[in-house]
């Protein structure tokens, strides 16, 4: 951090709760399985992987898998999709969660009427129902478009993350539009587990933190947070970088969500579009970074260190 005066806590009681209290009162049972993930592995990373083959998605993966508790895909960009991807037996993306003890996020971002984005989500070519642990969802057209998404989401345990806020510069999500999401997602808490945002707010009706996380008008939800970098920065083309310990000890957020900063220059370590054991390191390396860093600084929140 770029002053070595410690920030002040957040004021949010949920804040100072360590993520294994908090499990219990979610309804979600992937919400619970998130937060008892991150806290047993000791990480609140969240890599988001944008490449264009599966190949290199797997490798990727795998090579994070120990250091993540949330993998965050955009399968619409991947050229050679298809059902063995996701839940290609021992190969798939499933199974290398599995294996590594991670939640997939699919950063779908859905923005429509309740039918289409039901069909959208367990239907079409990727089925993302099948597959990913939670999906990310605009709340602008209304409550319709959580109801589409619940009537498969909430069958399997699925959970929806909505997008209260975005990291690049510019965006329209006002103070209004993340308030009306908010009591979105509170009315639809067994399904909604948390937003996209870029700190802690609106814990109660009446707007203000509570005094207490037992007090009956607060709400838990999960907060992730991208555009994280080791330093601020910018890269160009509007996306806005804070680093981890601005996101989790001075906003609250829960979880820092990681790209580029981990993955890029990849490229150099591909042999036939398999990625080399050097590349492989370089993600380790990576990891291990941006993971202790967003750690301590929940440590350091929550009054451990």
């Amino acid at each position: 951090m770029s002053s070595t005066t410690p920030p002040s806590p957040p004021s949010s009681p949920f804040a100072r709760l360590s993520y294994a209290t908090r499990a219990p009162s979610f309804p979600n049972p992937t919400a619970r399985r998130l937060l008892s993930l991150a806290s047993s592995k000791r990480t609140n990373l969240c890599l988001s992987v944008d490449v264009t083959s599966t190949q290199l998605l797997l490798d990727i993966a795998d090579a994070a898998g120990p250091y993540i508790c949330a993998l965050k895909t955009h399968a619409d960009i991947v050229e050679d999709f298809d059902f063995e991807t996701t839940v290609g037996g021992e190969k798939g993306l499933k199974a290398v969660a599995e294996k590594n003890g991670f939640v997939i996020f699919e950063d779908r971002k859905f923005a429509d009427i309740g039918n289409t984005v039901h069909l959208q989500y367990s239907s079409g070519i990727h089925h993302i129902s099948s597959w990913a642990d939670f999906v990310t969802a605009h709340s602008v057209p209304g409550p319709g478009i959580v109801s589409g998404l619940a009537k498969a989401a909430k069958p399997l345990g699925r959970g929806v993350i909505l997008l209260a806020e975005m990291s690049s510069k510019g965006n329209l999500c006002d103070e209004m539009y993340r308030k009306k999401t908010w009591e979105m997602a509170r009315e639809n808490r067994d399904v909604v587990v948390g937003f996209i945002g870029m700190q802690r707010y609106f814990e109660s009706a009446s707007d203000s933190a509570p005094d207490s996380a037992a007090e009956s008008d607060a709400t838990d939800f999960l907060y992730l947070t991208p555009g994280v970098s080791l330093t601020a920065s910018s890269d160009g083309l509007g996306q806005q970088y804070r680093t981890p310990e601005d996101v989790v000890e001075t906003s609250g957020c829960d979880f820092i969500i990681v790209g580029r900063g981990i993955y890029a220059g990849v490229e150099e370590h591909l042999d036939g579009g398999v990625l080399s054991e050097k590349g492989k390191e370089m993600i380790r390396r990576r990891c291990e970074e941006y993971r202790k860093r967003g750690w301590d600084a929940y440590e350091r929140r929550i009054g451990k260190l």
